[in-house]
């Protein structure tokens, strides 16, 4: 479609949707109804959402890289696929979109956002969506309560993180044949002078020993962020690790991820702390715990020696808030490639549904 002009949207508005998805709220939109042109399409969602401000007090956005997302989604033309689903990380304090990570946690909000777009119908109590990621070209399946031809969002489900209960919505996630969770091959790398495993298990992340940054991993989101010199030497690893995944430039984008781990204090397999980049997580992405919990079952992997005992598939990964449960399975081809699938539970829910009316100009 044409890009919108200035003044008719401010005037108009945009059909917009914000919902939490997981741990994490977004703006959900159709890909028709925003301009094709990626640099205009940054530029209205800049506008909508408030950037550059801390307080992002004139935009939608809650002043914080969890709460500055946007989900566009469009019916897919690929084979087995429903919709395709394209995440946007806008800057809180910055005039920034960043494409090269997608979201797990607004992924939990793509099924029910496309039966409540109708883009999708409902299939009696129980809805299946087939998405189709286009950052990173994964595909995921939502499986998720409907009734009498909507999302149901009741359901005694928690998730810790969110306050309350929701209806769950099951997520399997799975990167293809073509894609290695090592992207350099490698269990483990040597940057900056620390070992550093590298994995994308759906989410680009690179992960550290919490300890040989002078930090023990139970520190509150805060302290860490107020460490200038800790948040410098992850961030120059970050960068180095970005051309090694294959993600080039990684200067302005949001990954990989920077997780420092050290051993679990309440039962789980691990305790993390997740850099994303600039500010620490209160929980950890969906697809940030299906990596670490892959590279737990990898030998050698950074975080594979400090794991309590795992039990099956299934991996407690502690964080700030509390827990998260990720479901890996991990294999190895005949020539050493290792590939994960994940599952996960997820909540979601829909808080507002009508027209966002963005600022007329930056």
């Amino acid at each position: 479609m044409a890009a919108p002009d200035p003044a008719a949207a401010a005037r108009d508005g945009i059909r917009c949707m914000l919902m939490r998805g997981g741990t994490s709220k977004g703006a959900y939109f159709l890909a028709a109804d925003l301009p094709d042109d990626p640099a205009e399409r940054d530029d209205l969602l800049l506008r909508i959402m408030g950037s550059p401000d801390p307080r992002q007090i004139d935009g939608i956005g809650g002043a914080h890289p969890l709460t500055s997302k946007v989900a566009i989604v469009s019916p897919s033309t690929a084979d087995g696929i429903d919709v395709d689903y394209l995440f946007l990380q806008v800057g809180v304090d910055a005039a920034t979109v960043a494409d090269a990570q997608t979201c797990g946690n607004l992924l939990a909000g793509i099924g029910p956002f496309a039966v409540e777009r109708g883009l999708v119908p409902a299939t009696g109590e129980r809805t299946t969506v087939r998405i189709r990621l286009l950052n990173t070209g994964d595909t995921a399946t939502a499986v998720f309560a409907t009734a009498d031809g909507r999302p149901d969002y009741d359901g005694d489900a928690a998730i810790d993180g969110v306050p309350g209960t929701a209806s769950a919505i099951e997520l399997e996630v799975g990167g293809g044949p073509e894609k290695p969770l090592l992207p350099t091959g490698s269990a483990t790398d040597e940057i900056d002078g620390h070992t550093v495993t590298l994995i994308d298990n759906g989410m680009p992340v690179a992960l550290l020993r919490a300890d040989e940054f002078g930090v023990d991993g139970s520190e509150p989101p805060a302290a860490l962020e107020g460490d200038a010199e800790l948040a410098a030497r992850i961030d120059r690893i970050r960068l180095a690790a970005g051309p090694l995944m294959g993600l080039g430039d990684v200067a302005p984008q949001t990954v990989p991820k920077m997780i420092l781990l050290s051993p679990a204090r309440h039962g789980g397999a691990i305790s993390t702390r997740a850099f994303i980049p600039a500010r620490v997580h209160t929980a950890i992405g969906v697809l940030m715990a299906a990596s670490v919990a892959a590279a737990l079952r990898i030998p050698g992997a950074v975080g594979s020696g400090l794991a309590g005992p795992l039990d099956g598939d299934e991996t407690e990964i502690e964080h700030p808030t509390g827990s998260s449960r990720s479901h890996v399975h991990v294999s190895r081809d005949g020539d050493g490639t290792w590939r994960a699938t994940s599952s996960t539970m997820r909540t979601a829910r829909k808080l507002f549904d009508g027209t966002v009316f963005p600022r007329p100009r930056r």
